[in-house]
């Protein structure tokens, strides 16, 4: 189901302002207008879907809004619903409380607050874009203190290096210096935040140190050793206020010497201090604090940190969910409540890849979430718990994690210190009991090393709890994997065969698969969407499925964006393993939660087929060639400048020269030619002296190649290495399209255009055939099946055309499928001064091109089933099912062929 863009959604909430009266369709027609199915609104209208505790005034669905109407102080009612145990029972993305005049919502992901006369909706409609599924702007901004803080951090590194130019060049010098950052971060939070007293860290390095920075590093050494000093009598007079912290964040050893300072590096400490870093978010700051000391990192200053949606994206379907679930089925209920905390309590998280910690931090951060709703209602249900409130449960001891580099281990063990602060000032907020931090009880669980080398039940052993792994582990191709990474190939499956051609992110889902085999444990790990495609399906999915090992859930293909001052992403998924059960299974995509029957490895409802390449097409479609390829050096090519000077020379040059087509130049627009000669007309040709000036040097370039086939061919200059032209009308089907396209621009083309092998081409095409080419129903099984080049789609003949199931045709269906396909290149034709990269780009596509598609899409997918697809997955579901029927029909007819031939 395609999402709705910003200009649709406004056109679409529009009609809802300025009326002069306003009841409870609001919310209904509201919601409809950011595209939520009408199936949903209708059984939220009539009561189905709606889980509100009222719902005569309220109307709530799960992870979409909770709304009241209220007679009173609609803000004020909003502020009571804000601290629901209900938003977080129900994971509600908006709260909004109205009173038909004036409208206050709420967005729980970002803490955002908006007000305005309910009339005035349609100014105010980009508040409510994430149920559209497009992340607003000011969440981006969030991050904006953290990158402040970073960049702060990262003069004071840079002026320290300065200072200490010899530091780096001792054994340790490195790590003493990321752990002096750690210890900074530590201070300044701390004294932002009532850890300390309010600025008692810088106004300490104010006071007692000369401005010439000359007594810095010794003042800092005594302050970070009085840090872990338990007795204030044990420390100098001058620093017994500073609190024991304890935690082994401040033990001071020969390894871990304080820096030497300049004036302006301890200008530079005291300016940090100056920020506020109370607003600082552990699981932003890690990861760009990681960017600013790590060497080569420092222009990617946050690139890699993980937006809070997206991780949720991973632990949500992975068992947060289930927990809400069983949270909402024990509301009433003391004993049952009481049951859950104690659950909730013993639950383990391990990411295995955990770089700075935001993983594990959000992690912890929604389980004392959820440990405070149900703490609130156990004290609703029953007085005793109004006073049993002293300490939390959730143990950060509990959230494990291995990381290669050890910087980022203190970053990650310092981020859960830090989120557990904030979660106990929530806990104070909420219960009015005080939990301190310091002294620190926990050591954390983050150890260094590598994941592919360490055996995990040492770093989190799996006992039979409840244990759940999650983690972004690194993506590596097969052709730029290390020496090392290669040899890690072998440690992590042993005996068992495998590829060269592996992702290195396959080891983390073999080690995952190895260490939840058997047990309670499930994992769901982000990846490059690459691994579940193509080739990589046949290569990892066959060793995790022997294993007895399913897919309990999986986000298809989706930008995995982040918060950094630089917003980039690549193109991902997300997988969940578990072992076989009867839980159900869901496949996400878009907005869409879609119940499924077995979730294989190319991420859709179907069975554990595996499509390899296939020499002819499965259905009985005209063969699909790779188009023709010159191997020339260049000479049989001319481009549109030396093409209309060769004519302009010599125009009975024209009848040997051909349009030429690859990908690039059929999407772009671009003109090319080749010289395309008959065995018969060399001789003439010849005659031409630019020609026969190319011919001489085609013969040259192959009679010097090493190949024996290609110094062949020097004999016959005038013709390609491969010939795989025919002069009739043609499909091509570009190799590579980008992958925000919609549709990979599948073009018609007349009997003289010759394709070439940057491409492919149908001969004596029929428009039919261009209609199942150009039908979402066949995108829908290139994305699965084809691969990806870097980001793009990949198509292949032997694996995409050649497998596509496709049922049997009748010519009445053919001549329907031709009519829906000629207004494709109609439309085309009327945008002829534009490239196909234009009309194909989803930004600018026209609607009557759109319209066009849309029409083939609707004939197509009628031929698969009597139902409209609401979705791609729904498609595939389809496809792979009637893949494995036709794949079992043919290997049930081939023995029934060869005991024919063998009795002739």
């Amino acid at each position: 189901m395609a999402r709705l863009n910003l200009k649709v959604i406004e056109e679409r909430v529009s009609p809802l302002a300025g009326r002069d009266s306003y009841d409870r369709e609001f919310i209904f027609n509201l919601l409809l207008a950011y595209g939520k199915p009408q199936s949903s609104i209708t059984r939220l209208r009539n009561g189905d879907l709606n889980v509100a505790a009222d719902p005569v005034s309220e109307v709530a669905q799960k992870k979409v809004v909770y709304f009241k109407e209220t007679d009173g102080d609609a803000l004020a009612v909003l502020e009571g619903l804000k601290k629901s145990p209900d938003v977080v029972r129900f994971s509600t993305r908006f709260v909004i409380v109205t009173d038909y005049v004036e409208l206050v919502a709420y967005d729980t992901k970002i803490d955002e607050t908006i007000g305005f006369p309910i009339r005035e909706i349609d100014q105010h409609f980009t508040f409510f874009l994430p149920w559209a599924g497009m992340e607003k702007a000011q969440y981006v901004a969030e991050a904006h203190a953290d990158v402040k803080a970073a960049e702060r951090m990262g003069k004071l590194f840079d002026e320290l290096l300065n200072a200490n130019p010899d530091l780096l060049e001792q054994p340790h010098g490195r790590h003493a210096l990321n752990l002096f950052f750690t210890r900074l971060l530590f201070c300044y939070f701390a004294e932002d935040t009532g850890i300390f007293a309010e600025n008692q860290f810088t106004n300490a390095v104010g006071s007692h140190t000369l401005d010439d920075g000359s007594d810095t590093a010794e003042f800092l050494t005594d302050l970070f050793t009085a840090l872990d000093t338990a007795q204030a009598a044990d420390k100098p007079r001058h620093l017994a206020a500073f609190p024991y912290v304890n935690g082994r964040l401040f033990t001071m050893s020969p390894d871990h010497v304080v820096p030497r300072f300049t004036k302006k590096a301890r200008l530079e400490l005291i300016e940090a201090g100056k920020l506020i870093w109370r607003e600082i978010n552990p699981d932003i700051f890690g990861s760009m604090f990681q960017a600013i000391v790590t060497p080569g990192t420092r222009s990617d200053l946050g690139q890699h940190y993980t937006s809070v949606p997206n991780i949720l994206k991973t632990i949500e379907p992975l068992f947060l969910d289930a927990l809400k679930d069983q949270f909402n089925a024990a509301r009433d209920s003391v004993k049952k409540l009481e049951a859950l905390l104690e659950r909730v309590s013993a639950i383990k998280v391990f990411d295995p890849a955990c770089g700075s910690g935001n993983f594990l931090v959000i992690a912890y951060k929604e389980l004392r979430k959820l440990e405070h709703a149900i703490l609130e209602r156990l004290a609703e249900l029953d007085d005793k718990h109004r006073v049993l409130f002293a300490e939390s449960k959730i143990n950060i001891e509990n959230f494990y994690g291995i990381e290669i580099d050890d910087f980022a281990v203190e970053v990650a063990i310092l981020s859960l210190w830090i989120a557990k602060h904030q979660m106990n000032a929530e806990f104070k907020e909420k219960f009015n009991v005080s939990i301190p931090l310091i002294p620190l009880k926990e050591t954390g669980q983050i150890k260094q090393g590598n994941a592919t080398r360490v055996d995990w039940n040492n770093v989190c052993p799996n006992d039979g709890g409840e244990i759940y792994l999650i983690g972004n582990p690194p993506y590596v191709g097969s052709s730029m994997q290390t020496k090392e990474q290669k040899a890690e190939f072998n440690a992590v499956f042993g005996s068992r065969p495998f590829s060269k051609s592996l992702d290195y992110i396959t080891l983390w889902f073999i080690k995952g698969s190895d260490y939840i085999k058997g047990t309670r444990a499930q994992l769901a790990f982000v990846t490059t969407n690459s691994v579940a495609q193509g080739e990589h399906v046949s290569l990892m999915f066959p060793t995790i499925f022997n294993m007895g090992l399913e897919i309990g859930f999986a986000y298809t293909s989706f930008k995995w964006e982040n918060n950094a001052k630089r917003n980039a992403g690549v193109t991902v998924a997300v997988i969940g393993l578990r072992n076989e059960s009867k839980e159900p299974k869901f496949i996400f995509t878009d907005d869409l939660k879609i119940a499924a029957n077995n979730i294989n490895g190319y991420l859709s409802d179907g069975a554990d087929v595996v499509v390899s390449t296939r020499a002819k097409p499965l259905s009985g479609l005209p063969a699909m060639t790779k188009g023709s390829q010159a191997t020339d050096g260049g000479n049989l090519m001319l481009d549109s400048v030396e093409y209309h000077q060769v004519v302009s020379n010599s125009p009975e040059a024209a009848r040997y020269i051909k349009p030429i087509l690859g990908s690039s130049e059929f999407i772009n627009g671009e003109e090319r030619y080749c010289l395309w000669v008959e065995p018969e007309e060399f001789v003439k040709a010849s005659t031409i002296p630019e020609l026969e000036a190319r011919f001489k040097r085609v013969a040259a370039m192959r009679s010097n190649s090493r190949k024996v086939a290609t110094q062949k061919l020097s004999r016959v200059p005038y013709r390609f290495g491969e010939v795989r032209f025919r002069p009739t009308d043609s499909i091509i089907v570009p190799s590579v399209s980008s992958e925000r396209r919609e549709y990979i621009p599948i073009g018609y083309l007349g009997p003289d255009t010759v394709v070439s092998n940057l491409a492919y081409a149908v001969y004596d095409a029929k428009p039919w055939v261009f209609a199942l080419l150009t039908s979402r129903m066949h995108m829908s099984w290139t994305r699965a099946v084809g691969g990806q080049l870097k980001t793009d789609f990949r198509y292949s003949n032997t694996i995409v055309y050649n497998n596509f199931p496709v049922p049997p045709l009748s010519d009445a269906m053919k001549e329907k499928l031709t009519e829906a396909a000629l207004p494709v290149l109609d439309v085309r034709e009327y945008h002829c001064e534009k490239a196909l990269a234009e009309l194909y780009d989803p930004d600018k596509m026209p609607d009557d091109l759109r319209e066009a598609h849309a029409a083939v899409d609707a004939m197509v997918d009628s031929i698969y089933s009597k139902k409209p697809y609401e979705s791609d997955e729904q498609r595939l579901s389809d496809l792979f099912a009637m893949y494995e029927r036709m794949t079992a029909e043919e290997a049930a007819k081939a023995p029934a062929k060869k005991s024919r031939k063998a009795a002739k």
